[in-house]
């Protein structure tokens, strides 16, 4: 007896086949009986007029979730879910369940409210459509992960303990390190660039952290973030189209690899442009000083309203999800940050738009022993805590830069969802630290 998965019964038609997985529904209709099963693929419908068929589940009060081996012969039936059924059961009762779960999940939509549905996560993220995100999770990170490798990219795993805060002390999380200070890393950003000087081009996904207070439906405090550095650029722009290449592998793999789960969740792919368009920060202040009539000059960064105004410029102008802004205020940016020299008090740095919402930040960095301890001085560090991080600039660095996607916010955007949590296996944010 084969045990196949509920996505490949369509192949057995006319063979005795094994499922194992969860009862994720049961209707006793007296002349006909539905069993549905759920593994981790997908869910099949199982059809009996033999109510002795289903004993093993209903003498013992069994229901939903209960884990379960089924035995039966595949037929095809055109009314059915994808065509084909199992009829002439067998069901053997592998863990039994009898008490209903916290959240009701065999219904088409998860109806709880959103803290409720967090509070309950373990149980609710096996309801199909959440389970459909976090397999279009691993497909984000496995595009990424196949868009570099293509380009001579090695991937590495860099400390998440780190001994000095990577943009500032303000909004790290202090742990005590053996009666010491360290902290949770705001981002590989240091490693990363160090490791340019080993492999050229590197590329991480893990976990970053940011104790930033914020408490709002684009944020949480720990993500996973999608990391890029790689050497001998010309300025941003480089980096700029090799983002622009990993956007569209991302995209490619899910469209090749994922239709299932983007048809459950009616997602929207972007078609991404050749040359995604982009704006200098200071003529993106100047259109929406022009188009909406707010003076935002000399702000340092953009507000979300800033970047859905631009957002929606870039789709009636341009016709694209996408846009980048390029050339921050050098105030807004990191210490590492490379200045455009043609324009001061600007770098050469980009945020990529895409629908509205800040997705990637990036730049050219500094690679100069010398002008790092410019900018550190201007920034009032200290050398001391970055000296191990200076040591491989002060035995030659090439050009370079990099870039990091925040993978939640493209599922977030990706699939509309209203608030990140949702596309956040477990969230970790202000008031949230388990499940």
């Amino acid at each position: 007896m084969e045990t196949i998965r509920t996505t490949e019964i369509g192949q057995h038609v006319g063979q005795r086949v094994q499922l194992r997985g969860w009862v994720h529904n049961l209707r006793l209709l007296g002349g006909v009986n539905f069993l549905v099963l759920r593994d981790g693929w997908g869910t099949a419908q199982a059809v009996t007029q033999d109510e002795a068929a289903l004993a093993p589940l209903t003498q013992a009060g069994l229901g939903q979730e209960s884990v379960i081996a089924l035995e039966g012969l595949v037929v095809a039936e055109p009314q059915a879910p994808g065509g084909v059924e199992l009829h002439d059961l067998t069901v053997t009762v592998v863990t039994p369940v009898s008490e209903p779960p916290p959240i009701p999940i065999n219904k088409k939509q998860i109806k709880a409210a959103l803290p409720t549905l967090l509070d309950h996560a373990v149980v609710a993220n096996r309801h199909p459509a959440r389970r459909a995100v976090f397999r279009l999770a691993a497909g984000v990170m496995a595009g990424f992960r196949a868009t570099l490798n293509a380009r001579g990219f090695t991937e590495i795993q860099t400390p998440k303990i780190v001994a000095s805060a990577t943009e500032s002390g303000s909004n790290v999380f202090k742990i005590d390190y053996f009666g010491r200070p360290a902290y949770l890393a705001q981002s590989p950003q240091f490693y990363k660039q160090i490791m340019v000087g080993v492999f050229e081009r590197v590329f991480e996904v893990g976990p970053v952290f940011r104790a930033e207070p914020h408490d709002t439906t684009r944020h949480v405090n720990e993500y996973v973030s999608l990391d890029v550095e790689f050497g001998f650029i010309q300025n941003h722009f480089t980096v700029m189209a090799t983002a622009r290449d990993v956007i569209a592998g991302i995209i490619d793999t899910l469209q090749g690899s994922y239709a299932a789960e983007l048809e459950l969740l009616s997602a929207r792919l972007p078609a991404v442009p050749a040359a995604i368009p982009h704006i200098h920060f200071a003529e993106a202040q100047e259109l929406i000083l022009q188009r909406h009539g707010v003076d935002v000059r000399g702000e340092p960064d953009l507000s979300p309203q800033d970047e859905r105004w631009l957002g929606a410029w870039a789709q009636e102008e341009h016709g694209s999800d996408f846009l980048f802004v390029t050339g921050y205020p050098m105030s807004k940016r990191p210490f590492y940050t490379h200045p455009d020299t043609s324009r001061p008090g600007y770098s050469n740095s980009f945020d990529l738009l895409f629908r509205g919402v800040e997705l990637i930040t990036g730049g050219q960095r500094l690679h100069l022993y010398g002008d790092y301890l410019d900018a550190l001085a201007r920034a009032g560090y200290p050398v001391e805590p970055f000296e191990t991080y200076l040591e491989a600039f002060r035995y030659g660095m090439p050009p370079h830069g990099g870039f990091a996607i925040g993978m939640e916010r493209l599922l977030m955007q990706l699939l509309d969802l209203p608030n990140l949590r949702l596309a956040t296996l477990f969230p970790r944010d202000l008031n949230r630290v388990a499940p």
